[in-house]
Formats: C-alpha cells, structure tokens, sequence
C-alpha cells in the first residue's frame, strides 16, 4: 500500500502528465527502443510510427496519477491491458526493463521538477501497478497454456484455408502446424498473429478478432486489407497477410485472448452492432449462440459503405433464416443500382437506433459495439439517448488503448 505522502506526490503530478504527458511517452519509447532495440518487434510499429501508442500510454499514466488513491476504479481498463499484454508475451522481466526507462525519461522531461522525492515516488508506484498486472498476467498465462490445445508463447499455425469475404476483408483459416489440438475461447476474443515485417527487417505482431465459434477444430480471422491515405500508409502487416500468405503457409499465433466476450451465462436478450470489419467478434458471438440453440433474442445491426464492403453477407444471411429469435438490419451508406432492398441490404444510410428504437430497445437486452472509433462513439451515445443503462453496454474498438468512449 502506498503511502499518503507518495500518493499527494503522484497525484500532483496529474495536472502535467494531462498537458505534457505525450512528449514524455515519445521520449520513452524512443530511449527505450534505443536502450532495448529487441523489444521493437514486441511493439506495433504502425502504431509507433502514428503516435498511437505514445498517445494511449500518456493517457494511462495521467488516469493512474488522477485515481491513485483508488486504482480500483481503473480494474476494466488494466483487465483490458493483461489481456493484450499476455496476447504479445509480455513477461515479468519486461516491467523492470520499462520501469527503468520510465523513471528515466521524467527525469529527462521534467528537469528539475523531478525531484528525487517525486522519482522515489513514481517509482514506488510504477511497482504497485505493475505487481497487479504482473499476478493477473500469470493467471491468464496458466489458463491458456492448462486447457486442452492450449500453449503459451507463440506456435506455428497452417493456413489450411484463404477465402475473400469483400473487396477488402480476406478470411484466413487456421490449424496447428503440429496437429494438436485447437483451444477453445469466448466468442469475441482475438488472436495475435505474428510475421515478419521486410520493410522493417523484423517480426511484427496484430491482433484479429476470431471470427467464427469455437469447436470447428481450426481458428478462423478475418482481416481487413487497411489502405493507406495521406496521414498513414497502408498496413504492413494485413498487406502481407493478403498478399503473400496462401494456403500451406504458416504463421506464429498467440493463444486466444480477450475481455470483450458474450456472456453467455445470461437467457435476456443481445444486440449486437457493428460497423465495417467490427462484424468479425459479432459474428463470432451470433454463430455461437444459433450452435447452442441458446434461444434468446438476437438482433444483428450491421453497417458498411457499400455492397463490396459487404463481408459475410450469406454466413448472416443463413443465421437469421435458421434461427426464429434472430434479426438482421444492415445498413448500406451507398446503395448500388444492382442492390436490392431486402435482399442484399435493408436501410439506406448510416445506422440510426432512434429509428430501430421499437426492434433493438429490449428489456435487460446487452448490447455490444465493434467498429471505428467515431463510428463506436455515436452508437453508445445513442445507445444512452434511448435509456440504455451504462453497464449494459458492451464496447471493442480495433486498435490501442481502451474504448475511448
């Protein structure tokens, strides 16, 4: 426990880190990455490169600095860190090698301002959290590696099938390149997938929702090629997936992890909404329940540009007409001369849920959002409009930090 001095100390360092916070998390990565250039292909260097990581990272240091006194309060958001954490192979050992770069850097940063004291005391809880996330990191190691077909590390994965799903959206099945067993994982949790990189000469991880349900003896991801415009380029490592990786081919995966999974201990009713390669864990989390025959009320609202962005359209389509409690209304911003209303799509148009009210406003109903952050954004704002209650709002958004929402 720490103490009340060390806790004023880290507390009043808040106000700094808010404003200041992300040159300091650019100087550490940069010392870091300098110090320690082996835990470069640890991180996601598209993510690097467009001040993602140093901007999720800042905003991390200041929400532990603001809720020292109660780091409890940060319990979904750090669940949310072990998870990805464990889904790189992120170890012990690594936390003393970030710690020491650090302390390091605000020292650097903030001259004298950083007092010994004020180091003393970052220092005391740096430890603090990263003991918590060191025991809840441990616990999902052992699980993963315990459970029939489970490992821990990385393993070697045939991609025993490559299907086009849309003009960008590309499905990769994958089997264990030993012949072992295949795990099983809680719809709605991802894989990090592993390759290596030759623009950058080294090993690069991504994660990818897993986009079918569990048992069919193999994993199935679906990737989105990600085109590159004038603020970022394309994506390395979905190009290589799209290009270069056929059936035959192997690559190294992490074991399934994940918080953002259907509970499936519940009988209410699940909507789940999503927009563009958001419908992968949905698609997960409806296959899983249609398997079981869990018979609950399931509506599906889906949104994407147009009718070739339309990813698993006949998957969908196969659920709704074998399930009489499932509901389907997708949405096209752009609706093509050949699309057909009812049949390839069903509203014109960005998804509006005040006009959806009567069909997706369900009594205890848990509902559960995936897509681009701005896109995520106004569904839960509309989600609350409509008296939603917060907790019955589920939320996964591709890409660093938390939801953002």
């Amino acid at each position: 426990m720490l103490s009340e001095t060390i806790r004023a100390q880290v507390k009043a360092t808040a106000p700094v880190l808010q404003a200041h916070g992300e040159a300091l998390t650019r100087h550490f990565y940069a010392r870091m990455f300098r110090g320690n250039p082996e835990l470069l292909q640890v991180f996601n260097q598209g993510h690097q490169q467009g001040g993602r990581q140093q901007q999720a990272l800042a905003g991390a240091l200041a929400a532990y600095a603001v809720h020292i006194d109660n780091p409890s309060v940060l319990g979904p958001v750090i669940e949310r860190v072990t998870h990805k954490h464990v889904s790189l192979g992120i170890r012990p050992e690594h936390y003393a090698i970030v710690g020491k770069h650090l302390l390091a850097s605000i020292g650097e940063v903030l001259g004298e301002a950083a007092t010994d004291e004020l180091i003393a005391a970052w220092a005391a809880a740096y430890q603090q959290l990263a003991d918590a996330l060191i025991a809840q990191e441990a616990a999902l190691y052992t699980a993963a590696a315990t459970q029939p077909g489970g490992w821990s590390g990385w393993r070697g994965f045939k991609v025993v099938g490559k299907v086009p799903e849309s003009s960008e959206i590309t499905s990769f099945y994958l089997a264990p390149a030993d012949g072992g067993e295949v795990p099983d994982f809680k719809p709605g949790q991802y894989i990090s997938v592993r390759v290596f990189v030759p623009s950058l000469g080294m090993m690069q991880p991504r994660q990818y929702s897993l986009s079918d349900a569990a048992g069919q003896g193999r994993l199935r991801i679906s990737v989105k090629r990600e085109r590159g415009v004038a603020t970022s380029p394309d994506g390395m490592v979905s190009t290589l997936l799209h290009e270069r990786y056929n059936e035959g081919d192997v690559l190294d995966l992490a074991p399934p992890q994940g918080d953002f999974v259907l509970d499936e201990s519940r009988d209410t009713p699940v909507v789940l909404i999503s927009g563009g390669v958001g419908i992968t864990p949905m698609l997960s989390m409806a296959k899983t329940l249609a398997a079981r025959g869990a018979g609950r009320e399931v509506r599906f609202v889906h949104g994407c540009r147009d009718a070739a962005c339309h990813a698993m359209r006949d998957e969908v389509d196969a659920l709704v007409a074998g399930s009489p409690t499932m509901r389907k209304w997708i949405h096209y911003e752009t609706v093509g001369a050949a699309d057909r209303q009812g049949v390839h799509y069903d509203r014109e148009g960005r998804i509006d849920l005040a006009a959806l009210k009567d069909e997706v406003v369900l009594p205890e109903a848990d509902y559960y959002l995936c897509g681009p952050l701005p896109f995520m954004q106004a569904q839960h704002a509309s989600l609350l409009a409509l008296g939603v209650p917060p907790a019955r709002i589920h939320a996964e958004v591709f890409g660093t930090g938390g939801t953002g929402l």
